[in-house]
Parts: C-alpha cells; sequence; structure tokens
C-alpha cells in the first residue's frame, strides 16, 4: 500500500518482541519440545526442530534451555504434553486474524482467546473462516541495502519459490513450508547475507489497512493474545498505523 514501510512494521514487531524476552524464551522452549517430540531430537534430521532451535539461539536463549526443552520432546526427561489448536478470527474494522496456540488445556485456552477477541471488538470465527486468506509459507526478509540480483540468483538457485522487492527495499523470500528454508536460509548465510527473520508462517494473500480506533482496537487485542501463554504466533492482514 502507498506509503507503508513493510520494513517499519517488522521492526515494530521485534520491538514488541524483544519487550517480553522472558515470554519469548517459554515459546521457543514450547516449539522445541512439540518439533523434538514429532520429528526426533537431532535438528539435522527435523527441519521443525533446527529452525526453532536457530531462533531460540538467535534471540540468546541458553543452549541448557534448549536442550532440556529438546530432551523433554523425546521423553528423556519429564514434560507437559502440549496439543496444537489454531484458532480463527477478525479484528476491529475487518482484518483477518489467525492464532496459534500449545497448550494442556484447551478450554482454559479457547476462553483466553475469545475474551480477547470480544473484549476489542473482535470476532472469533469457526475453524476455516479465514485460513484460506493466507498462505502457509517460509519466509525469510533480509533488511533493505541487501542486493536485489545476489539475493534473487542465490536463492532461487536454492529452491526459493519467489522474491520481492518491497518499495522500502526490503526483500522477501518464499519458499515451501519445508526443509527448503532451512536450506534457502543457508545458502544465503553462506554469501554473506543474514535474513533478519527466518520462518514458517501464514501470509496474509491480501493485506487490510485499519485506521483510527479500530487501529487501537485492534492492536490492543494484538496485545492481549501476544500476552497469553498458550499463543505461540499470531498472524494477521492488518496494516497499522507505525507508532
Amino acid at each position: 500500500m502507498a506509503g507503508h514501510s513493510k520494513w517499519a512494521n517488522i521492526q515494530h514487531r521485534k520491538g514488541r518482541q524483544d519487550a517480553k524476552r522472558g515470554k519469548i524464551f517459554s515459546r521457543y522452549a514450547k516449539e522445541i519440545t512439540v518439533a523434538a517430540k514429532m520429528g526426533g531430537g537431532d535438528p539435522s534430521f527435523n527441519p521443525r526442530l533446527r529452525m526453532a532451535v536457530d531462533k531460540a539461539k538467535a534471540e540468546n536463549m541458553p543452549n541448557d534451555n534448549i536442550d532440556r526443552a529438546i530432551k523433554k520432546g523425546t521423553g528423556e526427561l519429564e514434560g507437559v504434553n502440549y496439543e496444537e489448536v489454531r484458532y480463527e478470527g477478525y479484528g476491529p474494522g475487518g482484518a483477518p486474524v489467525i492464532v496459534d496456540c500449545l497448550t494442556d488445556n484447551k478450554t482454559r485456552t479457547v476462553a483466553d482467546v475469545r475474551h480477547a477477541f470480544s473484549k476489542c471488538g473482535g470476532n472469533m470465527g469457526t475453524d476455516g473462516c479465514v485460513v484460506f486468506q493466507f498462505q502457509h509459507c517460509g519466509q525469510i526478509i533480509l533488511e533493505p541495502g541487501a542486493s536485489e540480483d545476489q539475493v534473487m540468483e542465490i536463492a532461487l538457485e536454492a529452491g526459493a519459490e519467489d522474491v520481492i522487492v518491497n518499495d522500502d527495499g526490503s526483500i522477501e523470500v518464499i519458499t515451501a513450508p519445508t526443509g527448503d528454508l532451512a536450506t534457502v536460509k543457508e545458502a544465503l548465510e553462506a554469501a554473506g547475507l543474514k535474513p533478519v527473520i527466518a520462518e514458517i508462517t501464514m501470509k496474509a494473500l491480501n493485506e487490510t489497512e485499519v485506521a483510527g480506533d479500530d487501529a487501537v482496537k485492534y492492536q490492543k487485542m494484538l496485545d492481549m493474545l501476544d500476552d497469553l501463554d498458550d499463543v505461540q504466533e499470531v498472524y494477521t492482514a492488518a496494516i497499522l498505523p507505525e507508532d
């Protein structure tokens, strides 16, 4: 959208995450445990685990915490049995939202998520009501200044599906939501191109600008959801004003 800076929004999101470092560690530990339980404790043969460990290390999560989370997943240490659940709905102004959770109590989690939606003027919907408006994919983002030609050559050669250059100069690389993400990330890093973000995500196919009171309520809703212990990721198609 005209005047919208994707890079500014990314920096804003990372700033909010950095302010909640303790909660971020807890989320990574859950994700590492679930990834290890589903695909084994060796990151070399488990792309989901490798990505989770890489993200945790990028945030300086202690190695002991990472190892403990892996052992809980593989059964070497006793741990909580987490279940993956997804909730969908619309925020104030109509932009869709997906909320992915890892929980040991679905009754508690759905009540908490529904409360965040309703308190801020959003509406929690039924399964499948908005997911078709998002693409499940790997997403790599490089900050403005990277060479478009170099990124495109390396990324496509390594198996990327698309390379998008945003108006603000940031570069977005899209991959399949599989081991391709790690392969492309490693190829870029080998060439000295360090991504700011590399993750499996639900990317909005169309973004919706939300302004005024709706934007204030929408941000409050996102903050409430983000503060819930069971919430792992919140995906939205909303473009909110930069503050």
